[in-house]
């Protein structure tokens, strides 16, 4: 890199940072100030030649976050290092056909030159008469209910770390839904971590914004009855042409496709003509695209087409965070010691946490009492009595992974590494001790492992356990924590 270039962006960089550091008021500001070196470490000055600056970034979501939210910072940074008239044009690395030489660019506000994808052809007379599966056969007038939920919306949505990521990109879709590098967006994560009000959050803002558009919202489920019903009336191409229509597609739960070959073959085709007609698609799921099985290949490369974010069970602070919004909503305030409390107690998802403020909610409401420490204290008693607690695999992962201080995409991978392979022999062990589900589902819970592999490691977790004074304590305290 020229040794010039190098000092006038070090000198961009400084400048954009100091403004940020200096805007205390600004509430946008100081969050983009977090991530900030995150971001502009991984972007590089390439080339300055009469007034055009070109810098690497890694993918086109490096473009669309810098655009969305330091654009005019970088303006004004360039403007003052380099002079006015200045051009800034992008390389994105992972846009690289093969054997091409350099980066495809794109202009600052420009568009990007289109990346090269396998086309398959269309099912024949896809044009043709369009029926609303979601109303009466026999109405004519064609009406898209959006099936939007108006409380989840980005306004109610608390963001976090868990979180933030996922949030981010989802915001910046519902400001050009169709338009930006993330189509699809594909959300996963475990179960109630708000996967689902993300969707309709993006749906509900793009609705407000573009009154125009058909944004639909449904379940996997939803989708597979309706091509059922519409398969045994031979009206599959009048099915696909429905979803022809639409503009912003949100499909939940997109696992459940597994194993449906049919329905798949129609998704398919769906999904390839919204995409090349700029429709906006968002997936949610409990498992990255990779780890969905019995899926087809060409289904999941087309999920690694846009982005997959994970969303997490959310941390302390973000737990505490959805109290104080829940509460303060309700027009309840809870002290410092009582919120920190509540925010302890509950830690595996968002929808189990919701649960127990309604409660607190409805203890406050009924006995028109002031909530102490002692009275919450013995609210969640009395809620942790009612519930028995629901110990399935996703759970029994959670607590080995927190546990041992590592990641749910390192417990479902293949590494062999014994940092990982233990935790995930003692998830197996745990999974067939505290359910009743096969060695086949364990396996296929566990990131597709073969039901032998299962087999084998709870023999030998049961085995070792009886002679190796560590394995036997990880074995009594992940024993404790499970049940607890």
């Amino acid at each position: 890199m020229n040794e010039n270039l190098t000092i006038i962006w070090e000198k961009c960089l400084t400048f954009m940072r100091d403004n940020l550091n200096a805007a205390e008021d600004n509430t946008d500001l100081k969050k983009l100030e977090n991530s900030f070196d995150l971001l502009f470490d991984n972007v590089q000055p390439v080339s300055l030649n009469n007034n055009n600056l070109t810098l690497l970034v890694p993918s086109d979501f490096y473009k669309e976050y810098i655009e969305d939210n330091y654009l005019s910072l970088l303006s004004a940074a360039l403007k003052k290092n380099i002079g006015k008239g200045v051009k800034l044009w992008y390389s994105v690395m992972e846009n690289k056909p093969a054997g091409q030489e350099k980066p495809i660019t794109m202009n600052m506000k420009g568009k990007s030159v289109a990346t090269p994808k396998m086309q398959e052809t269309l099912p024949p007379s896809f044009s043709a008469n369009v029926i609303n599966p979601f109303v009466v056969p026999g109405m004519k007038k064609i009406h898209i209910d959006s099936n939007l939920k108006a409380d989840f919306s980005f306004d109610n949505y608390v963001e976090g770390e868990c979180n933030k990521f996922a949030s981010t990109v989802a915001k910046s879709i519902a400001k050009r839904p169709g338009a930006t590098a993330f189509n699809p967006l594909f959300l996963y994560g475990g179960y109630g971590v708000g996967k689902t009000h993300l969707g309709h959050a993006v749906g509900l803002e793009v609705k407000h914004a573009y009154p125009e558009k058909v944004v639909l919202y449904l379940s996997s489920e939803k989708f597979i009855q309706q091509f059922v019903s519409a398969a045994k009336a031979h009206k599959q191409t009048e099915f696909a042409n429905f979803y022809q229509m639409v503009d912003v597609l949100i499909i939940d739960d997109i696992q459940f496709l597994s194993g449906k070959k049919s329905t798949q073959d129609s998704f398919f085709h769906i999904f390839d003509y919204l995409h090349q007609n700029g429709k906006q698609i968002i997936l949610t799921s409990d498992k990255a695209p990779v780890d969905i099985l019995d899926i087809q290949d060409r289904i999941v490369s087309r999920f690694k087409w846009g982005l997959s974010a994970e969303i997490k069970s959310p941390d302390f602070d973000t737990r505490r965070k959805i109290i104080v919004d829940k509460l303060s909503r309700d027009g309840i305030v809870l002290t410092e010691d009582m919120l920190d409390y509540l925010a302890s107690e509950v830690k595996t998802n968002v929808r189990e946490l919701i649960g127990v403020i309604n409660s607190v909610i409805a203890y406050s409401t009924i006995y028109k009492s002031d909530l102490s420490l002692e009275l919450l204290k013995e609210t969640i008693s009395k809620i942790a009595a009612n519930q028995k607690k629901v110990i399935n695999i996703p759970y029994i992962q959670d607590v080995v992974c927190e546990y041992f201080g590592i990641e749910r995409e390192q417990l479902l991978s293949k590494t062999r590494k014994r940092e990982i392979a233990l935790p995930r022999q003692l998830a197996m062990y745990f999974a067939k001790e505290f359910t009743n589900a096969t060695f086949n589902k364990i396996g296929e819970e566990m990131g597709g492992k073969d039901h032998s592999t299962v087999m084998y490691a709870c023999d030998t977790i049961k085995d070792v356990s009886k002679i190796d004074k560590e394995i036997k304590k990880y074995v009594k305290e992940l024993t404790e924590k499970i049940k607890q």
